[in-house]
């Protein structure tokens, strides 16, 4: 039975594009007051248009959560606003792949800086509310959604330290959840596998080539079913925890 979240706020970081836009939605159409984080603002304005077009209260932050400060003031932006903090989606990311010979270190720096530390920022600052929230009303649990990849699972040639990355995701996920989980903060990770999303776009063109060859028979998930799949990992009764998601095109062998 799912349990919607009217009288909520949630925080999306990541939220200009692909999953964490079409998560944002989700949750506004589940009933939370929705803090939209992200780098590029005239995306944020766009989505948040189109949220308050449907009756969401939306906040929009221009942030970078590689910067320490800048994720803790976008948590408290948002507690300042709505008064609250109860689900938290850690959803920036980026997939820069290649050969780790000859490779640009300024890619690895780049990863680690969004991947781990960007979330790593979030989560710390976030933890504190989280746990205010899941000893309240109106549901008594918060949600921290780490949004991982296959890549936290599989190492692959060619995506040695992305996989890095998302494997340190998956077991600071694991050790938090311990951590917290009898206060009833609820830490779930989330990987999917390859979806239609601007992720791939970042890489060099050469990468791009072969991502492209890769997956061009396949057909990859969309950015909505993977937003359905948070949506359902929040919305659970207080008493159940769904801890680690694993989704991937029907397609997608590996």
């Amino acid at each position: 039975m799912s349990e919607r979240l009217d009288g909520t706020v949630a925080l999306v970081t990541g939220a200009s594009s692909g999953i964490g836009e079409a998560t944002a939605v989700e949750l506004a159409r589940q009933g939370a007051r929705v803090s939209i984080v992200a780098r590029r603002r005239d995306r944020l304005a766009k989505l948040a248009a189109r949220l308050e077009a449907d009756g969401a209260e939306v906040l929009v932050i221009e942030a970078d959560v590689t910067d320490e400060a800048a994720a803790r003031d976008a948590i408290e932006q948002t507690v300042q606003r709505f008064g609250r903090l109860d689900t938290v989606i850690a959803n920036a990311g980026v997939m820069l792949l290649g050969p780790i010979e000859n490779a640009p270190v300024e890619e690895w720096q780049r990863m680690v800086e969004t991947n781990v530390m960007g979330l790593l920022y979030t989560s710390h600052a976030a933890l504190p509310h989280l746990l205010g929230a899941a000893s309240s009303e109106p549901r008594r649990v918060a949600d921290l959604v780490l949004v991982s990849s296959v890549a936290g699972r599989v190492a692959r040639n060619g995506s040695g330290v992305y996989n890095l990355t998302k494997h340190g995701v998956g077991a600071f996920g694991e050790a938090l959840r311990q951590e917290v989980t009898r206060r009833h903060v609820r830490v779930s990770l989330v990987e999917p596998g390859a979806v239609a999303t601007e992720l791939a776009g970042h890489n060099r063109p050469e990468i791009r080539e072969t991502l492209s060859t890769r997956f061009r028979d396949m057909e990859r998930m969309e950015a909505e079913d993977i937003a359905d799949v948070i949506g359902y990992v929040v919305t659970r009764p207080r008493r159940v925890a769904i801890n680690e998601v694993l989704i991937r095109p029907t397609e997608q062998e590996g």
